[in-house]
């Protein structure tokens, strides 16, 4: 079934209105009719079983047949800080991060980061991945929908991460795999975990040692060279492996 989120003020008296282009993708795109059944999610851990009872090209109307706690969320909060990387690799990024159950992705320029979007081009890159993180929590099936924030340079970044219980610096000159090992399965489930991934060409030392100074754990991805795109998404599995039971 077809899955939508709205606001909690969206649910009244057993029956829930959707309204904006939503309402207009079910209508005018899906085609769907009276009696059609959908699932809608708040932002909380219940999932709702809705029929559909009247349509318009502005506003949908369902009855609410059923409230389960679906159990789909990671049992801890997972925030992606990912360096910009070129072209439109930050898209990808984002919809597999959504996908594997990240909560929230920053955007993050480091020393090396090419791309630097101007505050213009930044308004309007943000408002183009916050559609790619929706459109890719609709498709897992997430009960939220993760949020991509502002644009941070890499002090800021370093310091709001930091308020994590688990800091994970993916890096390179990191080869220790069998400490690597020992921080991942130290992670308690419901911990709350940044994780800080560089950009093509990586950290620079100053930075890495910058991060490991403010508390992040260097951890290794293994002897191989991976992407940037590539790199958050390897963290973000392991710690669903290690999360998710």
């Amino acid at each position: 079934m077809y899955r939508f989120f709205v606001s909690g003020e969206a649910i009244k008296e057993g029956t829930v209105t959707i309204s904006g282009p939503d309402a207009h993708h079910i209508r005018d795109v899906l085609r769907m009719k009276a009696g059609d059944e959908i699932f809608v999610c708040t932002g909380d851990e219940r999932e709702y079983t809705c029929s559909i009872e009247t349509l318009t090209s502005e506003e949908v109307t369902a009855r609410i047949s059923d409230a389960a706690k679906s159990g789909k969320e990671l049992p801890g909060r997972i925030v992606l800080y990912q360096c910009l990387p070129k072209g439109d690799k930050m898209e990808t990024v984002i919809q597999k991060a959504v996908e594997l159950g990240a909560a929230e992705i920053v955007p993050v320029l480091s020393s090396r980061c090419v791309s630097r979007p101007d505050r213009k081009k930044a308004e309007g890159k943000l408002k183009r991945w916050n559609q790619i993180a929706e459109a890719a929590a609709k498709q897992a099936k997430r009960m939220v929908v993760p949020q991509v924030a502002g644009i941070l340079d890499f002090k800021e970044a370093v310091s709001r991460a930091c308020n994590s219980d688990v800091c994970l610096l993916p890096y390179e000159k990191c080869e220790n795999m069998a400490e690597t090992r020992q921080i991942l399965n130290a992670i308690q489930s419901g911990s709350s975990i940044s994780v800080l991934i560089g950009p093509e060409g990586g950290f620079s030392e100053e930075e890495a040692n910058a991060a490991e100074k403010a508390g992040f754990s260097a951890i290794s991805l293994g002897r191989r060279i991976l992407r940037t795109e590539t790199a958050g998404m390897a963290v973000l599995a392991m710690l669903v492996f290690l999360l998710d039971r």
